[in-house]
């Protein structure tokens, strides 16, 4: 008995590389009803939810979708063991206060994710989840920092969407300008994805964060913050729109301090900080006034 304990205990301690390769393959979809669909990271989901299928490019009144994709890459990197928040101090009990850690600089083997792994990895200070947004974004008045500027971020997204198939690549002229389009070639794919994101307020809806699963609660959050979510949801039916806007509604003003701070499973939590930041409105999430349908038609 004594040998077999010792085997069991030998066999459940895992080095830090094994970690990482168990994160990255239950990341980044955890879709259980189709284990063979196309796996998305969380900046692959969010552009294809605020993409217009047949013109293939974001409204141009979202102003929130550039800094929602940072988000994304910080979050995706926390899913996989990269990075995680300081430890809660005395001084520094709220998450916007918390610094970002590098936990591991394995590669991932996503372009975005590893660029953005080395420049947390080279920054001389640590930085807040909203300091680091600002960086990628490329927000900041020191000339220093301008080096830690992600760059054409959307269009490197929308090509590794390209790459697995569900996105296409034209070009569109405009009066004083042509620009490279994105259509969604692959539409079961992208309703594939909203029907998940839907089914997370309506069927699959737990009533308890801590139960809701990680990717979908990030999803959900990173929608509303890069002004996607209203999109996602306006095919729906009215009753069912307002039920999932009104879940919706509970979840973006859950008390994030609280929730992190609570039992295990609510770890995703503690990077809710990018909300605010990467959304005016995500300080707000209502009202929800229900998209026009000849918007949603487009979508």
């Amino acid at each position: 008995m004594t040998t077999l304990t010792r085997r069991g205990w030998r066999g459940d301690k895992r080095t830090e590389p094994e970690e990482d390769a168990a994160a990255d393959r239950e990341q980044p979809d955890d879709d259980s009803d189709n284990s063979k669909a196309t796996r998305l990271t969380l900046m692959e989901e969010v552009l294809l939810l605020g993409l217009q299928d047949k013109e293939g490019y974001p409204s141009f009144w979202n102003d929130c979708l550039s800094p929602g994709l940072r988000g994304g890459i910080l979050i995706e990197l926390a899913l996989r063991g990269r990075i995680h928040l300081e430890p809660l101090t005395a001084r520094k009990k709220r998450l916007l206060d918390r610094k970002v850690l590098l936990k591991s600089a394995a590669p991932t083997g996503d372009v975005l994710l590893d660029e953005t792994l080395r420049h947390i990895k080279a920054s001389e200070s640590t930085e807040t989840v909203q300091t680091w947004i600002e960086l990628l974004t490329g927000e900041t008045w020191n000339p220093f920092k301008l080096q830690y500027q992600l760059r054409n971020v959307r269009e490197r997204v929308a090509k590794g969407l390209v790459e697995k198939g569900i996105l296409t690549t034209g070009k569109q002229s405009f009066l004083l300008f042509d620009m490279t389009t994105h259509p969604v070639c692959d539409t079961t794919e992208k309703q594939r994805l909203l029907k998940k994101l839907q089914g997370s307020v309506l069927e699959r809806w737990t009533g308890d964060l801590r139960r809701m699963d990680h990717r979908l609660l990030a999803l959900l959050v990173l929608a509303h913050a890069s002004d996607v979510l209203e999109k996602a949801l306006g095919s729906l039916e009215d009753t069912q729109y307002e039920m999932a806007m009104s879940r919706a509604k509970d979840v973006l003003e859950a008390d994030a301090e609280l929730e992190a701070a609570q039992g295990r499973g609510t770890e995703v939590l503690s990077h809710f900080p990018l909300v605010p930041v990467a959304s005016p409105r995500a300080a707000k999430p209502g009202p929800f006034p229900r998209p026009p349908r000849a918007l949603i038609g487009r979508a």
